[in-house]
């Protein structure tokens, strides 16, 4: 079983990020320019807020090694792609999240490997054991940044091929990332069985911090109603497929990949309940508008 994870999940990453990627045109960057600060806000705020997030919990629950290291790798990576399902599903700026997922998905090439240089600074090596530096940045790389430039170059050079087919690949994608999950259980079953309640306790408190860190910068940038829903959502969405093909194709530690497999599983359901709130919540279309 190892060893089939071990293949299977740079595979399966790799179509994840190729969709993610395909999900965007060159001409969606212009988020960027029409709001730049709430841009910069929903990138800089996991990578400020997530970490000592991640600290401060292990300091509350003091859970053992395997499941801290699966926490720090959860808070150093990106945003997840389901994060723009969520959005849409809420009916928030899809725009908006689609742009940051890739870009928080290009900026982890360097933002990871200074993450957890920083974390194995503070912590004396979090992960149990020193992590390698030039093979981290290697598998960030060929796992990110590549397959979501492929896809953007896909779009821009046959936009009625991606256009007929990105539905498909993106439930493809799903697919894919539902088969990496079942893969690290089956795995990980006994482990999982072991620590669940632990486990879920501390997903469940960092899901909920880490939604309440995004709407809290939100609301210190000024922006919108839309847009504070959708930087919640996106700091507390992280990329499972990441946190897993680093926990097995550069740690070897299948374990860690457990805690972000469980973290997603909580993540689901906290996200339906924000979105169902937040649906309950929003004017109709002849009452007054509640953005700031």
């Amino acid at each position: 079983m190892t060893r089939v994870i071990q293949i299977a999940v740079p595979a399966i990453t790799f179509v994840l990020m190729t969709v993610v990627g395909l999900s965007l045109t060159f001409g969606d960057f212009a988020a960027v320019r029409r709001r730049p600060a709430i841009v910069a806000a929903g990138l800089a705020g996991p990578v400020l807020l997530l970490p000592p997030i991640a600290l401060i919990l292990i300091r509350v629950f003091a859970p053992q090694p395997e499941l801290r290291a699966g926490l720090l790798l959860v808070a150093v990576c990106p945003m997840g792609a389901i994060s723009s399902t969520y959005t849409y599903l809420a009916r928030a700026s899809a725009a908006l999240s689609v742009t940051l997922t890739v870009l928080s998905c290009l900026a982890a090439f360097v933002t990871i490997p200074i993450l957890s240089h920083a974390l194995r600074m503070v912590l004396e090596s979090p992960f149990g054991f020193a992590v390698p530096l030039p093979a981290l940045v290697t598998q960030v790389l060929l796992m990110l940044t590549v397959p979501v430039a492929l896809g953007m170059l896909l779009r821009h050079v046959a936009p009625s091929f991606a256009d007929l087919h990105e539905n498909r690949l993106r439930v493809v994608g799903f697919g894919a990332l539902a088969l990496l999950l079942a893969l690290v259980i089956a795995d990980q079953r006994e482990w999982l069985l072991l620590h669940l309640s632990r486990i879920v306790l501390v997903a469940a408190a960092m899901t909920m911090a880490a939604l309440a860190a995004g709407l809290l910068v939100g609301w210190l940038c000024r922006a919108g109603r839309d847009d504070r829903f959708t930087l919640g959502v996106g700091i507390a969405t992280r990329n499972v497929a990441i946190a897993t093909a680093i926990a097995v194709t550069v740690l070897g530690r299948i374990q860690f990949a457990a805690f972000a497999t469980v973290y997603f599983l909580v993540e689901v359901p906290i996200m339906l309940a924000a979105i169902g709130i937040f649906r309950w919540t929003t004017p109709g279309p002849c009452a007054p508008s509640r953005s700031s």
